[in-house]
């Protein structure tokens, strides 16, 4: 068999139609190796296909994520646990807010809404409650639920709304050139600290659980078996779940804080990532440095937001309507 010379699809740029056509190539070269007869597989009827293909919306990729970026590789794990809870997308509905991580509402095949910066949580509390029969999820950043979106997550998670909610934590604005956010560790440099910043972050399972939510869960990009299967417990979770995905952001804040590339990053991960989940809550600060504890650290039961409205207030507007 001839091997092609022509440039790889990385250099002519990729988009549907190359993307197409390097899976065709492919799936040539895997029937002229007779891959699927030696291992006893059906011969696919067409090009073959990326497992998360059906949970994308094809025309909108190539994404914008910078190379190393942690967010594909959590929104991979979001597909494989969609996946495996056997979520209906007709009844899926995705929220984000404005930032990096607030682009996966666009990419997903379902209906999905991108809003205003830090409205993701009430516009999918008000979306739940319209529709109670929906799995609403929110797939955004730290900045966006924590800092503008703050007072939001926290009386969302007071009220325990019927809510998932997947945060990644890179630590920095990186839409908007890197800015110290609620979360930039302390000593670290952004762009708007360039002597390290003073402030003391937020702790977010700490936060989230103080304010009341019933599953709290932290796990690195590395962590990937561990994130999905978190992911399916949260999908499957009655009231206010919460999940920290702590990611990479090589270009602005591994570069500024001398992290190397997106490479050393996750070898830092694989070496100083601690699991337990039996870990005290005040002691899961994220210090620039030092060791990343993880785990599924609340997993409790108690009467949703959604419950108390449908239980307490529909039932007696209704009754007052039949006493008029």
């Amino acid at each position: 068999m001839t091997i092609p010379t022509e440039k790889p699809a990385a250099e002519r740029g990729w988009n549907a139609e190359t993307a197409e056509g390097e899976l065709e190539k492919a799936s040539e070269f895997a029937d002229s190796l007779g891959i699927h007869e030696s291992l006893g597989l059906d011969e696919p009827a067409g090009p073959l296909a990326h497992p998360a293909e059906p949970w994308l919306r094809d025309d909108r990729l190539p994404h914008i994520w910078c190379p190393g970026c942690g967010i594909g590789v959590a929104v991979s794990a979001f597909v494989a646990a969609l996946r495996e809870a056997e979520v209906d997308p007709q009844r899926l509905a995705l929220v984000s807010g404005i930032g990096c991580t607030g682009r996966v509402a666009g990419y997903m095949r379902c209906d999905s809404f991108h809003t205003t910066h830090g409205r993701a949580v009430p516009f999918a509390m008000g979306l739940h409650l319209g529709n109670p029969a929906l799995k609403v999820v929110v797939f955004s950043g730290d900045g966006d639920l924590v800092a503008i979106g703050g007072n939001h997550l926290i009386h969302a998670a007071r009220r325990n709304a019927d809510l998932t909610v997947f945060c990644v934590n890179n630590f920095t604005y990186g839409m908007t050139g890197g800015q110290s956010g609620p979360t930039t560790q302390e000593g670290a440099r952004t762009s708007t600290a360039p002597y390290g910043s003073v402030e003391v972050p937020f702790n977010l399972p700490r936060l989230v659980a103080a304010a009341g939510a019933t599953y709290v869960a932290r796990w690195t990009v590395l962590d990937l078996g561990r994130l999905r299967r978190s992911m399916v417990e949260a999908l499957g979770h009655r009231g206010f779940a919460f999940v920290e995905i702590v990611s990479p952001c090589p270009v602005y804040y591994g570069r500024r804080n001398r992290l190397g590339e997106a490479i050393d990053e996750v070898r830092y991960y694989h070496e100083n990532t601690v699991v337990d989940n039996a870990a005290p809550l005040d002691s899961l600060d994220l210090l620039l440095g030092q060791r990343i504890t993880v785990g599924k650290f609340v997993d409790s039961v108690r009467p949703t937001f959604e419950e108390a409205v449908g239980e307490r207030l529909v039932e007696k507007a209704q009754a007052d309507l039949r006493r008029r």
